[in-house]
């Protein structure tokens, strides 16, 4: 069985479709009933006036439902609001248009059994609360417009329940083709990671580790740079295998991934095993001040300094910590070096954090080492 690109990208096109026959059939159904009845009627030609409106409106509706108009991304959610609206409003023509014999017996109200069509288009387009709000909606008509609202208890029942369950159906149907794209995204990567790294592998990875064998041997500026070469055969595999992080189509990138980039021999990155999604610039800037925490190892503990990075998911925000073993930073030099003008922690580091809501801390002490905490809060994060 095959997945249409219409499954992935509007999951919800059947049912929409489906909305559409439910209201060209309810429609003849309630023209039919109406015309038939139509000397019984108060005022025939407000009937027949609300069986256009009707008409018209099961049209135009259809057409921005199923087909939609050029240029508009989401229009379907306001045109549900309105549809709602144009119901509510032909409801309340039923005092105007019926006798009060017709009134007093429950005759139906304007638009009859066409009136869900409204309730389901907001629980298609805004989920279980839509249906609801839908629900409320028309059924405070359905109150309002007939002589006695208890006849409409099992009507207000079925309203209710339908924009629940199509709402609840909706939300599903929404959650299961944005899993259905990451996955597809995420094999089509691996795809192209693999094919990547059959041509590398035969060529760039032996160079470099040949190199990093060689430079060991050899020692000296050959060992240094065997070393750098070594690294670039870490990073490179690590791209191979992982891969960078993707920006899914709501602009998020998985900030464990991008962290996992950055870890080389002496520098350990442990992330959760789950994704931990964040804006593609909330991931950029955080892997911006990480890479800054690390550089400041390598200039101010040396090149084969080890460091340790460590994310944590904390739900509503993220808390990444970057440590060393180096001798520390003392009392008073982060200030020092504001006021020398070297504001490579003050701007690189804590103004990216600050930007996106959060704080950075350092633990540090003669002896010591140094730990960078930085937690920035998911809202301001997205």
């Amino acid at each position: 069985m095959t997945t249409s690109a219409t499954d992935v990208e509007r999951p919800l096109e059947p049912l929409w479709r489906g909305l559409l026959v439910y209201r060209v059939l309810t429609l003849v159904s309630a023209a039919a009933v109406a015309l038939a009845a139509l000397d019984e009627y108060a005022a025939p030609a407000g009937v027949v006036a609300g069986l256009v409106v009707m008409a018209v409106w099961t049209a135009l509706t259809g057409y921005a439902y199923v087909v939609g108009l050029p240029g508009e991304r989401d229009l379907k959610g306001r045109v549900a609001i309105v549809d709602l609206g144009v119901t509510v409003a032909l409801m309340a023509t039923t005092p105007l248009v019926q006798t009060p014999a017709q009134l007093a017996g429950d005759a139906p109200v304007m638009g009859s059994i066409w009136t869900p069509g409204a309730v389901l288009a907001c629980a298609l387009a805004y989920g279980v609360r839509g249906g609801l709000a839908g629900a409320v909606a028309v059924s405070t008509a359905l109150v309002l417009f007939q002589a006695d609202w208890r006849a409409e208890v099992a009507d207000i029942q079925l309203l209710v329940l339908a924009g629940l369950t199509i709402g609840y159906a909706a939300t599903v149907l929404r959650h299961s083709a944005e899993r259905l794209r990451r996955a597809i995204a995420s094999e089509a990567a691996m795809a192209e990671r693999e094919r990547l790294a059959r041509a590398v592998h035969d060529g760039v990875l032996q160079v470099l580790g040949f190199v990093r064998r060689r430079g060991a041997e050899v020692g000296g500026p050959a060992g240094e740079l065997g070393s750098l070469a070594g690294e670039q055969e870490i990073a490179l595999r690590t791209l191979l295998t992982t891969g960078p992080a993707p920006v899914d189509g709501n602009g998020h990138r998985d900030l464990a991934a991008a962290l996992r980039m950055l870890g080389t021999a002496r520098t350990t990155v442990s992330t959760p095993a789950h994704p931990v999604e964040l804006t593609a610039h909330a991931v950029d800037e955080l892997v911006a001040v990480v890479g800054a925490a690390l550089a400041n190892v390598a200039v101010h503990v040396g090149p084969d300094a080890c460091a340790w990075v460590l994310l944590e998911d904390l739900g509503d925000g993220v808390e990444i910590s970057v440590r060393d073993e180096g001798p520390g930073i003392p009392d008073g030099r982060l200030a020092a070096a504001v006021a020398e003008g070297r504001l490579g922690v003050e701007r690189s580091m804590r103004g990216r954090v600050l930007d996106l809501g959060g704080t950075l801390a350092c633990d540090t002490g003669l002896g010591r080492g140094t730990e960078w905490i930085v937690r920035v809060p998911r809202v301001g994060a997205r």
